[in-house]
């Protein structure tokens, strides 16, 4: 293992072990073995360690979403994906906590990721014609949610015992944002199916400011009141 390695699994342990989620590069160093020196010249500060850290808890678990391969139904694989978010949360919560504390600074490239791959299945189910509101805004409302109840249980697990809340959450999140396949009169509209398809294959022949302006146009047809 090599230093930059043994300094993360330094932080991870301690941070595991912390109550207040905090940790001490002192006791970093101590713990990996290495001066404070070495470990600057590997991690700008302790911001940029933490953040690290947290990338580097979230990588299994992003590995893992980035082989699995999608199934014919991509709203099943949005719900199981929200399933995966809340067991990788309880299974590694000071990381989780961390990865969403304003007091981290920076953004990891683990939430970035994640939110990419959570955008990725929701075009699918707008490509499939059940998405009634556009891709960002249901990426939005997800992701809100599923965070949302993660740090909940992390946070209240004494007020939040209930083992359907996440199952019921879910739910209601999926049925805000898609339609039934047997319905296909509130499918997603035209322009939401259109753009999203556009933004997957540009069309050819079509100059850049062409494609800008018809994603624009189809922008205004999803959000008709923006």
């Amino acid at each position: 293992m090599n230093t930059e390695a043994r300094i993360l699994e330094a932080a991870a342990a301690l941070l595991a072990e912390s109550p207040a989620g905090d940790i001490s590069i002192r006791a970093v160093c101590e713990t990996a073995q290495v001066g404070a020196p070495t470990l600057y010249r590997l991690f700008e500060d302790k911001a940029a360690l933490l953040a690290a850290v947290v990338d580097h808890a979230f990588e299994q678990y992003l590995a893992s979403k980035r082989a699995a391969v999608p199934s014919d139904d991509p709203v099943r694989d949005l719900c199981d994906g929200w399933d995966n978010h809340v067991a990788f949360a309880l299974a590694r919560p000071a990381c989780y906590k961390l990865m969403y504390s304003p007091e981290l600074g920076g953004r990891p490239e683990a939430a970035g990721e994640a939110h990419r791959m959570l955008t990725a299945v929701i075009e699918r189910i707008a490509v499939a014609g059940r998405l009634s509101v556009p891709v960002d805004r249901a990426a939005q409302m997800v992701m809100a949610a599923n965070v949302g109840l993660a740090l909940s249980l992390l946070h209240r697990p004494d007020t939040n015992q209930d083992p359907a809340l996440s199952d019921s959450i879910r739910d209601a999140v999926v049925t805000a944002i898609t339609t039934k396949a047997a319905a296909p009169e509130a499918a997603s509209s035209p322009a939401t199916t259109l753009r999203t398809r556009l933004s997957r294959t540009p069309p050819p022949g079509f100059t850049p400011a062409e494609t800008a302006l018809l994603h624009e146009w189809l922008g205004r047809l999803e959000n008709p009141t923006t």
